[in-house]
This record gives C-alpha cells, structure tokens and sequence, in this order.
C-alpha cells in the first residue's frame, strides 16, 4: 500500500464511525495516548455472560481524539469485539484491527493504531482495576500527518483546486482557502480583489501567518474561522458545501461555497 493511501473500509469507519461515545458507569475503562504524536483513544465496556456463562462484550463504546485513521481503527476495534468472548477480544491485535480495515498506510501504523491498546487497557480496568491510562512510547510520523478530506479528489476540477494560475476564474465565488502556509494566506488576500467572499480556514487560534501577514490579514476583507478543520467537499456536479469541525465549539456545520482551495505544499 502506498504511505497516502486509505482503503475503501477506512473511509468508511472514519466517515461513519461504529459505537461512537460513552457508557456510564462502565464495567471497565481504558484510555491510550501517544504524546508524541497526540493520538488519544478512550473505550469503556459493559460484560455479561453468554448462555455457556462465559464472559462476553455485551456493549462497548469510544472516544477518539487524533487523525483519520485514529477514528477508523477505533471504529473497527468496538466492531469487532462487541459480542466476542473478552478472552478473545483480549487477544485482539493492533494487525488484526489494520487487516479488517483492508490495511493502513505504513506511516500511521505505529502512532494511530492504539485502539487495540485500549481495549486491552479496558479489559485489564475490567479484570484487575488497574490504572486505565496507558501512555504508549512511540515516534512522531516520519511526514506530517495525513488528513482525510472526503470528496476531495472526486471534486478536484469541479470547484476544488490544487494550484491556481487565474485568479479572475473566481470573480464573484464563494471561496474557501485552507491554511497550509503563508502562500495561501498571501493567495487569499489578492482573492479580494475579485470576489468579496474569501474565506480562510485554520486550525490556528489566532490569525495564522507570519507577522507581516498577520498585519496584512487584519487590515483585509478576508474572513478567517479559527480552530477549523475541512472535513468533506459535497456537491452534485460541482462543489456546493464544505463539512467543517469547530474544535472551540465541538460541532459540526456546513458551509456553502463555490470553490475550495487546497494549495499543495
């Protein structure tokens, strides 16, 4: 598999995550980080019996903080172990979770896959009431992380842009930018001259760019949504709406647009 590369099956547990949230008062609890990379995972499970009176999974949900893949493998994992004998789900491994997703890029291996980790940290809670938190010592990702923004390929030249030669293709269109350095802040600003409708999207808290940027930003017509992070690209032929995660507000909106830029970097 190539290191960008994501199957179809993780896509589709990172765009429809299984078991997502969380049990009161749980049977048992764990919780896994990697400070390195800041992946973080949370499962609780609830256990009853099976008609043999064996030890089972009767329900089991999760929290994830971190990537694409981070989500996808714990989605995968509570799929997988709801209903299975705990000492088999015990066993479950961080290759067993990768091979029902139809595999993970090399990269995100060794600092997203930790859901497994966690489970086993909920069993353990479960079984010894041992500490639930289990801080794994692992690198940092050999390239920056990757993230997965649904319908960005399927839309690339119907109203999403790697590069722009143009500019006067935008005149009138709502356009998002998305922060990936100073050239696309810089490319925002002369965006104003053609359309009054730019908007730019960061994960910064405050205004992103360097300081002579940053002096630039504020004095401009360019809007700017802090701590944000495109999700999806939808649309029918063209692109019509972006999905967009607000970390301060912990939701989800939808913005309408006409064109998304993504200048590679």
């Amino acid at each position: 598999m190539k290191s960008t590369q994501y199957t179809e099956k993780v896509l589709d547990h990172f765009r429809n995550p299984r078991n997502v949230g969380v049990i009161e008062k749980p049977d048992g609890y764990g919780k896994v980080g990697n400070p390195v990379c800041g992946d973080l995972m949370e499962i609780f499970i609830k256990v009853g019996k099976n008609d043999s009176g064996e030890e089972v999974i009767d329900d089991v949900k999760f929290r994830t903080f971190g990537c694409g893949s981070a989500v996808a493998t714990s989605s995968m994992v509570t799929t997988m172990a709801k209903g299975m004998k705990v000492d088999d789900a015990y066993k479950i491994t961080r290759n067993d979770v990768a091979d029902e997703l139809e595999g993970l890029p090399p990269i995100k291996m060794h600092c997203s896959n930790l859901a497994a980790d966690a489970l086993k940290a909920a069993i353990d809670n479960y079984r010894t009431k041992s500490d639930p938190y289990v801080e794994i010592e692992a690198r940092a990702c050999s390239v920056p992380d990757i993230k997965i923004i649904l319908g960005e390929d399927e839309f690339l030249g119907k109203g999403v842009y790697k590069k722009v030669d143009d500019l006067s293709e935008f005149n009138g269109k709502r356009v998002l930018v998305v922060d990936t350095g100073d050239k696309s802040l810089e490319l925002a600003m002369k965006l104003t001259k053609h359309t009054g409708r730019v908007v730019v999207l960061t994960s910064a808290k405050t205004t992103p760019g360097s300081e002579e940027l940053k002096k630039k930003l504020k004095l401009s017509d360019v809007k700017i949504l802090h701590e944000s992070e495109l999700l999806e690209i939808q649309g029918t032929d063209d692109v019509e709406k972006v999905i967009i995660q607000d970390f301060d507000e912990d939701e989800k909106y939808e913005l309408f647009v006409d064109t998304v830029i993504i200048l590679e970097v």
